[in-house]
């Protein structure tokens, strides 16, 4: 699919046969699916799905995430239908990447909500594809991490954040956007002793065994040493990368919930997720990405870059076999 094409096809989204490759489409105009990869419940063959979880009902602070998904997917299209910068291959030829659609629940059945997603993750695993998540809070991690430990059991989690969301909660039940990594320890589907948290940068003293590199070390050392830390850390396990946009500093994502002064710049992210290639990650998310309090968009073309560089860690993995 070239120019040409996009002088006489429109929503490539929908009418793109050939899944592989660029799509050449007008930056503005066009269904605005995940870097115009195809809307598709036909899992034969891929090996991504983009999906989003439109879920904020978990926020402590200001909510706005259930819109997310939308933004990210809108400002993915803003990045040129090229390989995607500094890496040394191009994910989206090589790759069968589709958007999955978002999932889909009863807004008013908060109970229900859990089982749903990890329901909707097994969908994904079992047709073999790895899922990328477009939040939606950072709740959805904890039943998305339950799809992947069935498959995989107890997994490596990677993790940058502002915050460690392992608060003591030990109701089960409870739906809680900064609790759900302790349950998820307590559980037994997430191993803390091999599991490494980035940019942290508010307090909280029981950290449940998680190797924690904060926001301050980050900066002293560098993305560099931060990457190799984390393979130290993981090895090479089967993980599982989660990326609250509230790791990075409000100047570059002041779009979120409860943003902390401090954190990753984009250049420091982007260098990290890099850093880390050739990890054996099984799937990821990008959460917490609040429009209504960023107008410039900044912070969802910010969670849009995420999501690609999670799929080129993913391609990467696979480049290499599993």
């Amino acid at each position: 699919m070239g120019l040409e094409d996009a002088k006489t096809e429109i929503d490539h989204a929908f009418t793109r046969q050939n899944l592989k490759g660029p799509s050449f489409e007008l930056t503005f105009a066009g269904a605005t699916s995940f870097l115009r990869r195809r809307y598709t419940k036909d899992l034969k063959n891929v090996d991504i799905a983009v999906t989003g979880i439109p879920f904020d009902q978990a926020v402590t602070n200001r909510p706005g995430t259930r819109l997310g998904p939308r933004a990210i997917r809108e400002a993915s299209t803003l990045q040129a239908p090229d390989p995607p910068y500094g890496w040394p291959f191009d994910v989206i030829s090589e790759r069968v990447i589709v958007d999955y659609g978002d999932v889909a629940f009863d807004y008013a059945n908060i109970t229900e909500f859990p089982d749903i997603v990890t329901n909707h993750i097994r969908e994904i695993l079992a047709a073999g594809a790895a899922s990328v998540v477009l939040g939606g809070d950072h709740y959805i991690s904890y039943p998305i991490l339950k799809a992947y430990a069935e498959i995989f059991g107890p997994l490596s989690i990677i993790q940058v954040d502002a915050h460690t969301d392992t608060w003591p909660d030990d109701d089960m039940a409870r739906v809680d956007h900064g609790t759900m990594f302790y349950k998820a320890v307590k559980s037994g589907i997430v191993n803390p002793a091999t599991s490494i948290q980035i940019g942290i940068r508010t307090t909280n003293i029981d950290t449940l065994g998680v190797n924690i590199i904060d926001a301050a070390e980050f900066h002293r050392i560098g993305p560099k040493a931060v990457a190799d830390r984390v393979r130290q850390v993981v090895g090479d396990r089967p993980c599982y990368l989660t990326f609250d946009i509230d790791g990075l500093d409000p100047a570059y994502a002041p779009g979120t919930g409860t943003p902390v002064w401090g954190g990753l710049t984009s250049a420091q992210a982007a260098a990290l997720l890099r850093g880390l290639a050739g990890i054996n990650i099984r799937g990821g998310d990008i959460v917490e990405v609040s429009p209504p309090f960023d107008t410039s968009g900044a912070t969802a073309i910010a969670g849009a870059h995420i999501a690609t560089e999670i799929c080129c860690l993913l391609g990467w993995r696979m480049r290499e076999g599993d």
